[in-house]
């Protein structure tokens, strides 16, 4: 049976696992409540700088209440594993009060959802949250008021249990939020704003619900973009230039074109064989002769530092306080290092794929991607269609980690869609995955400082080139002090860079906490000084020395100074409005170099916690993952081209790598929900590089911490 275009992969309740056309959702639809709600939901997004744009205000109905009494929350945003699709619907349930399995919820579909800039930056909970909560409030607040007009109960007299309306002195006067809906299309605007429960009341947030992916995907059911093959589609294997800045030449394609079954579509530099099974057009391919004009590129991963600290802008000053030549005067001690970190890659087990169809002239995409609805924009500008014309639907993403930003892959899959008239598959392989990846960027860090007769900081002179804003800013208590920013992962010179760069889980972050907190363990080793104490001497800032605080006591820290033997390590961070501290046991085979991870220890103070067995998984799977660019990954490149283009020589993280894992959430249910996602990651590097050097005296200044690298420092 053929699937229609218009067709929607939708989770239902527990997963991506039924179908639904948005004919059939229209009709759903047509009975019920739909919310609109008369705040405007971007007014959240201000607070990051450059992210509000313009869109319609008739975009913001973000819940549905079907007569049955079952509520669906519609959200631009899409799940990649970090849980969003429980906690959200988790939020709804609190402010509706409705059991929380009555709460569905559809992700990522540009003809369904509001407009969302993306899933990325640890935004879901902290930004998009309140905005979801609100909604939720208000439809409450109609739920209600249509219940006193039904029961001609004042609405001061009502109370609401698990979705039933009940007069608080007449408990057989009750109605249903379904029955309040039945048989009729009700749309109101809500004036004023309600408001919120607060924590003392909360009976869904806090809790550790099933979260709804798991089943789906340890059982295998889970559907993915590369899992999606309508009938009579084709797959597509495109031709590949060697090397970033190498230009397409000539290509024959006749031996191609002369394989059964084989469709061959060129349209400019694009080049791609297509058949119905993939390993056919992979043959077909191998096929085809291609000459292409070299790389003018002559950088590889040694050149590269010099090179940015060369080619980049003159910055911008990014923080600053009191005058660096005055802190000086006052330094006894003056300290001056450089800090160096490779390109790191994604390495998602997922790599980026597309389905595109096309059905009375409308292109529609499953892609894996973070950001449906900016990709949407991308396909209309590429295919030169009019909005109505496209649509994006996102099904589970295996990993994206900032790497599926970009969505060059359903831009391929949609034009050949349009040139072959039949559905078009594109699975990137793993070598096109390493090849077109956005990598986090290499970063060199140069910083000055200095201390007083009593082992103050006086002054920091910190320039970042290549990592960006993001982390640079310190938060220690430094009289005098600077923090330039020479180029980042966005909006660089279009030749700092030998190939893509972008968002990679806390972007610049990882590179800026290496090289801010290893300038604080040289200072306080050459001072005489244990390394937490050091940094709780210059903490004024009372949620990070209370995180740094509980951390010691967790670990068992005895105070001394480095290197001690061993092998301690810490390090402290703030990312997406949460405050992390880490610590770190390691072991250092002198003769071989090579770094074996004990214990590690998070953490982390994140204000309200949604869903606390989420937010533990996330701080695990980030200290995990950090051990990846702390210990092995880094790209390397000659020429424009990527020399790794699988893990037998880019190596993640392996299971016997993964040490003894503490985690800690300090309670802080006053504060707001703040990010998740990505700021345990941050610190890694630091507190292995830390712990390297307590533990054998040698310091490394670049990540990652390779085998050669900590040899050389031992020598």
């Amino acid at each position: 049976m053929k699937r229609p275009a218009d067709e929607l992969i939708v989770p239902d309740g527990w997963g991506f696992a039924s179908t639904l056309t948005r004919r059939d959702f229209l009709k759903l639809t047509g009975t019920g409540l739909l919310v609109v709600v008369a705040f405007d939901p971007l007014a959240a997004w201000a607070q990051e700088p450059g992210e509000r744009p313009a869109v319609p205000t008739d975009l913001n109905a973000y819940l549905h209440l079907a007569a049955d009494g079952t509520v669906t929350c519609l959200v631009g945003k899409v799940e990649m594993g970090q849980g969003v699709m429980t906690s959200l619907p988790m939020l709804v349930a609190e402010e509706l009060d409705v059991p929380l399995d009555a709460v569905t919820i559809v992700m990522g579909d540009t003809d369904l959802c509001p407009w969302d800039m993306g899933t990325f930056g640890s935004l879901s909970t902290r930004v998009f949250g309140p905005v979801l909560r609100a909604a939720a409030a208000e439809a409450r607040a109609v739920l209600l008021q249509l219940a006193a007009e039904r029961l001609k109960v004042p609405v001061g007299e009502l109370t609401v249990d698990a979705g039933t309306v009940v007069a608080k002195g007449d408990p057989a006067k009750r109605v249903t939020y379904g029955q309040l809906t039945l048989g009729q299309r009700l749309t109101r605007t809500v004036d004023a704003r309600p408001a919120l429960e607060t924590p003392a009341t909360f009976s869904v947030v806090g809790t550790s619900a099933p979260r709804r992916d798991a089943l789906d995907k340890v059982t295998g059911r889970a559907k993915y973009a590369g899992d999606l093959a309508p009938p009579g589609a084709l797959h597509a294997c495109l031709l590949r230039p060697p090397a970033h800045g190498a230009t397409l030449e000539r290509a024959d394609t006749s031996a191609a074109e002369k394989v059964p079954g084989v469709r061959v579509v060129r349209e400019g530099e694009l080049v791609a064989v297509l058949h119905a099974r993939r390993e056919v057009a992979e043959q077909a391919l191998a096929l085809v002769k291609a000459s292409f004009r070299p790389s003018a590129s002559t950088l590889d991963d040694r050149s590269i530092f010099q090179h940015l600290a060369q080619a980049a802008p003159p910055g911008t000053v990014a923080a600053q306080g009191g005058t660096l030549a005055e802190g000086q005067k006052l330094a006894t001690r003056v300290f001056e290092e450089t800090w160096r970190k490779g390109y790191a890659a994604h390495a998602a087990i997922e790599t980026h794929s597309a389905v595109a169809a096309v059905e009375g002239g409308k292109v529609t995409v499953w892609a894996s991607t973070q950001t449906p609805f900016p990709l949407k924009s991308q396909l209309q500008q590429a295919l030169d269609l009019p909005p109505e014309k496209v649509r994006v639907i996102t099904p589970y993403l295996g990993g994206g980690f900032g790497g599926k930003s970009a969505g060059q892959q359903a831009i391929e899959a949609a034009r050949l869609a349009l040139a072959t008239g039949a559905p078009v598959r594109v699975v990137w392989s793993r070598a096109e995955e390493f090849f077109f990846d956005t990598f986090d960027p290499a970063a060199v860090i140069t910083v000055r400082s200095g201390l007083d007769a009593s082992n103050r900081i006086v002054f920091w002179d910190y320039v970042t080139v290549g990592a960006g804003s993001r982390g640079a800013a310190h938060f220690y208590d430094i009289p005098h002090h600077r923090t330039l920013v020479r180029g980042g992962w966005g909006g660089n010179p279009p030749d700092l860079h030998p190939f893509a760069v972008g968002p990679w889980r806390a972007p610049g972050a990882n590179a800026n906490a290496f090289a801010r907190e290893s300038q604080l363990d040289v200072m306080a080793a050459k001072a005489g000084v244990d390394p937490v104490a050091f940094r709780l001497q210059h903490l004024a800032e009372p949620r990070l020395r209370r995180v740094l605080e509980a951390a010691a006591k967790q670990f068992g820290w005895t105070p001394r100074p480095a290197p001690s033997g061993r092998g301690y390590g810490v390090a402290c961070s703030t990312d997406a409005g949460t405050c992390n501290a880490a610590m770190a046991e390691v072991k250092v085979d002198q003769a071989s170099g090579r770094v074996q991870v004990v214990r590690l220890l998070g953490v982390q103070e994140m204000g309200l916690v949604v869903h606390p067995e989420g937010a533990r998984q996330q701080l695990e799977g980030g200290m995990t993952m950090g051990l990846g660019y702390a210990l092995a990954e880094e790209v390397r490149f000659k020429s424009g081209a990527v020399l790794d283009t699988n893990f037998d020589s880019y190596h993640l993280p392996r299971f016997s790598w993964v040490p003894k894992l503490e985690t800690l959430i300090l309670p802080s249910p006053e504060l707001a929900a703040q990010g998740g996602g990505e700021p345990a990651i941050v610190p890694m590097g630091a507190v292995l590089a830390n712990a390297v050097f307590d533990a054998v005296g040698a310091r490394v200044r670049q990540l990652p911490l390779t085998p050669a690298r900590v040899k050389a420092g031992l020598r």
